[in-house]
This record gives C-alpha cells, sequence and structure tokens, in this order.
C-alpha cells in the first residue's frame, strides 16, 4: 500500500472514528470521564480535514508522523498525548518507509506502543488501550503477507484485547477509583485502538481493489 493508498485508507479510518464517538461516550461514561469519545471525535474530525485537503505526504511515516502531531494538538487530555504518541512514535519507528505492508504495520504498532509506555507507564493488564495494543502487535509479528491476508486476524486480535479488559480492574484514570466497579466494562481506549484497526482492515479488504 503506497503512502497515498494509506492516506486515503486513514482518511476512511478518520471518518469512521468520528461516527463512533457515540459508543466510545457511552463506554466512558460507565467507568471514566465521558469525555472520550468526544476528545477521538475532536482529533479525528482534525485528521479528517488534513487528509480531506490537497495534503501529500511524501511516504508512509510521514503520513503517519502527520496524523499523530494533528491529534495531538487537537486532542488535549490523556487521551491526545497517548493515541498521539502512538502515531508519532511508531512513525519514527518506520522513518522513510514507502510501502504499508505487513512487516511496517508490525514496526509501527511496536514502535507506538514503546511510546505509549515510555509516556504513560501503563502496563498490560492495567485496563488501558495498551491492552488492545499489545494483541495486535503480537499477532502482527506472527504474520507476514499482504494486509488484506493479515489486517483481519490483527484487527480481531485487538478486538479479543479490549474484550479481555472487561475482567480487569482499571489501575489508572479515573476508573481506576471504581475499583471492581470497573469490571464488566471494556475499556473506552482499549475501544478506540480495536476501532482504528477495524476500520483500517475494512478499507483494506473491502474498499480496495487489486
Amino acid at each position: 500500500m503506497d503512502a497515498l493508498t494509506a492516506k486515503n485508507m486513514m482518511a476512511y479510518v478518520a471518518q469512521k472514528m468520528v461516527a463512533s464517538e457515540p459508543v466510545l461516550t457511552k463506554y466512558d461514561q460507565a467507568i471514566g470521564d465521558g469525555d472520550h469519545g468526544i476528545g477521538m471525535e475532536r482529533g479525528f474530525k482534525a485528521v479528517a480535514e488534513l487528509l480531506d485537503s490537497d495534503y501529500q505526504p511524501e511516504d508512509v511515516s510521514k503520513l503517519l508522523l502527520k496524523i499523530g502531531s494533528t491529534m495531538m494538538a487537537t486532542m488535549g487530555g490523556a487521551s491526545g498525548a497517548i493515541f498521539g504518541t502512538l502515531f508519532r512514535s511508531g512513525a519514527k519507528s518506520i522513518k522513510g518507509a514507502t510501502e504499508l505492508d505487513t512487516a511496517t504495520l508490525s514496526t509501527f504498532l511496536a514502535g507506538g506502543l514503546q511510546g505509549v509506555y515510555d509516556r504513560g507507564g501503563a502496563k498490560p493488564g492495567d485496563k488501558t488501550m495498551i491492552d488492545a495494543l499489545v494483541a495486535a502487535v503480537e499477532k502482527s509479528e506472527q504474520l507476514s503477507g499482504s494486509l488484506t491476508d493479515t489486517l483481519p486476524a490483527i484487527a480481531q486480535a485487538a478486538a479479543q484485547g479490549v474484550e479481555a479488559t472487561k475482567d480487569m480492574i482499571a489501575t489508572t484514570g479515573k476508573a481506576k477509583t471504581l475499583g471492581e466497579r470497573s469490571l464488566g466494562h471494556p475499556d473506552p481506549g482499549a475501544m478506540s485502538m480495536a476501532f482504528i484497526l477495524q476500520y483500517m482492515n475494512e478499507y483494506a479488504t473491502e474498499q480496495v481493489t487489486a
């Protein structure tokens, strides 16, 4: 997938993330401040505006770096820092990449995960977006081939990571104050992580013709 196709894919992801605001808000109201969906909507609206403009990315790395910078500048709050860091750190780990393939995506996700670790200090099992991201990284590292073949499994792994957060007690953020009352609810940040990969998968497998 070249930089222009990746730009079109991320424009699709941005539109779908904006439309996901109500469901993210609903789940964040259960265990958080209720503003996660609004933050994601704000960030991805800005990304959609960027990608709908005449912006032409030089390569895949610079595209993803620009997306991360845009999110960081517009979202505010913890989510802006975390998801902005995900994209920026991931982009730096694939510097100069002109094609987005399975190996590049895997390196991007792993680099993003390391950036989030360094920034936030959360770890797997803490009921955060890391639980979905780690699952996606681990799956992506087992796979090779075209994105059309591998993204379904990577997106599915992230979704299973979200499901696993229902059985976790939150240790960070507002949900931490709920203790065991956070049980049974999925983490909204993990949902956002899984949605991003789900929408990438939808675009790669349904929108693009070989």
